[in-house]
């Protein structure tokens, strides 16, 4: 929530609860700012309990399937992988977009190639999501096609395949979309467009398909393993994050005085 906006929300929140209790916190990841924003909120010595790897991992339930093609190609490929995993237009697939008008653009064009398809993003009217979620979440209409506002909150245990039709802006999103499936046990497909526009993330991405035992496509490996260092708006690149058990700093009190 701190992630998507609801700053604000949660402080508000607090602002009328009694000082006096009991907080959690949960993601799938903890990059360093919303590290920072959770420190505002939760007492001054949290206790930090960590499941599995403290590196950006993904689910392991969830097949990772990773193609390097065209930016004009994607379309094409979408059809045939919906031909394959949504023949029978009864499973659930979910599409990711990266911006609300190509989510709105795809849904159309995908509504005219003869696929019966629900959309999902921030533009939209509250009433309308919740009734495009409604569809997919039923059954009535078991493909759609989302932003980001989809990748975090969605607990649907049946969604057999995600499709990253744009590849997200970080690889914490990454992580969280191809979350949506693989769930409750269940077994899950996450079939990722990359493109020469994304080549920035290509090290991480990486890591995680490496992480997760997955196949690691020769083309994506053309781009590098080169990964970024994480930066600070203070510091640059130098950066490091400060573990939350760190000592506390001491504060030091100058006199005025001018004498040696």
């Amino acid at each position: 929530m701190l992630d998507m906006g609801f700053e604000e929300d949660v402080r508000s929140i607090l602002r009328k609860t009694s000082s006096a209790r009991q907080m959690l916190m949960f993601s799938a990841t903890w990059p360093p700012k919303v590290h920072e924003l959770a420190q505002q909120f939760m007492d001054p010595n949290p206790v930090k309990v960590v499941v599995g790897s403290e590196d950006l991992a993904a689910n392991h339930d969830v097949m990772q399937i990773v193609e390097v093609l065209n930016d004009r190609a994607r379309y094409d490929r979408l059809i045939a992988l919906l031909d394959k995993y949504h023949k029978t237009q009864r499973n659930r697939v979910l599409i990711f977009a990266l911006y609300k008008n190509e989510a709105d653009r795809l849904a159309n064009m995908l509504q005219k190639s003869g696929w019966k398809v629900v959309c999902i993003h921030g533009d939209r009217k509250q009433q309308d999501r919740t009734h495009s979620l409604s569809l997919f979440k039923n059954g009535s209409c078991p493909l759609m096609v989302a932003t980001d506002v989809a990748a975090r909150g969605l607990d649907i245990p049946d969604v057999e395949v995600v499709i990253n039709y744009s590849f997200p802006l970080t690889m914490e999103d990454y992580v969280h979309r191809i979350g949506r499936t693989g769930r409750a046990g269940k077994k899950g497909v996450a079939h990722t467009f990359f493109t020469q526009q994304n080549k920035g993330l290509a090290g991480e991405l990486v890591n995680v398909l490496r992480e997760a035992g997955q196949v690691v496509p020769a083309a994506l490996l053309k781009f590098g393993t080169h990964v970024k260092k994480k930066e600070s708006q203070l510091y640059g690149a130098h950066f490091k994050e400060i573990p939350v058990d760190a000592p506390k700093a001491k504060k030091i009190t100058f006199d005025d005085s001018d004498e040696d």
